[in-house]
């Protein structure tokens, strides 16, 4: 399924994530899931939350540069392999991944994949007609 994830561009020094988890949770946005991808100085802060638009309005409100973009989130079974046979379909199919984090989520099927693609759309169509 497609979900928006916000994705904010941060200094790499203490207290950058702190900041942000406080903003939001103290504006009742829940933090689902997150992802650093860090350089020396700088990285992008990638988050799935309960409202996309509430929280990307707060954080551009603070200064900071954020965007929201459509990610690719899979259920997978939280077991060996589980991970492995998601990856078999897209490695058949030639399908390029531009990142990939994984997380246990509070649905009791097993741990959540989110997933950026080139063309989200078609890797949607093929995860629901081979995966599920």
């Amino acid at each position: 399924m497609l979900v928006k994830q916000l994705s904010i561009f941060i200094e790499n020094k203490s207290g950058a994530v702190g900041n942000i988890a406080n903003l939001l949770g103290s504006n009742n946005i829940n933090i689902r899931s997150l992802q650093i991808a860090d350089s020396t100085d700088y990285g992008i802060l990638r988050l799935i939350v309960d409202d996309p638009k509430k929280a990307l309005d707060l954080v551009k409100k603070e200064g900071y540069t954020a965007k929201l973009t459509e990610v690719i989130s899979v259920v997978i079974p939280d077991k060996p392999n589980g991970l492995n046979n998601l990856l078999k379909i897209l490695t058949e199919n030639n399908i390029e991944i531009n990142y990939l984090y994984v997380f246990i989520g509070k649905n009791n099927l097993g741990a959540e994949a989110i997933l950026k693609t080139s063309n989200l759309e078609e890797v949607e169509a093929l995860l629901l007609n081979n995966y599920y």
